[in-house]
């Protein structure tokens, strides 16, 4: 069954129930600070194991004490979906589990 876009309400309706998160150039975004480098990596293969879980994946970096994510639906023609937020919801479930910030 194929994904549908939101509309741009839609999208402004689910980034008003996720603090933090922002749409930068048509993607879904969020940084977070963790307290060591450790801690960074362990929240990575976390959001990681989500990602296989919803097999929806986003663009994911590590830096020394930062998580980044970066998605948008490529099967929607590089839109902004449904998934886009069910995933940025379980990632934000998960981060202060990790002491993200």
């Amino acid at each position: 069954m194929p994904v549908e876009p939101l509309s741009q309400k839609e999208i402004e309706d689910r980034l008003a129930e996720l603090p933090g998160w922002s749409v930068d150039e048509g993607r879904l975004t969020r940084s977070y600070r963790l307290g060591t480098h450790f801690a960074a990596t362990a929240m990575v293969v976390h959001v990681a194991q989500v990602q296989e879980e919803l097999d929806h994946h986003s663009d994911l970096t590590l830096g020394y004490n930062t998580v980044a994510l970066s998605v948008h639906t490529h099967s929607a023609g590089g839109a902004l979906t449904e998934k886009d937020f069910q995933l940025a919801q379980r990632v934000e479930a998960l981060a202060a589990g990790h002491g993200a910030q």
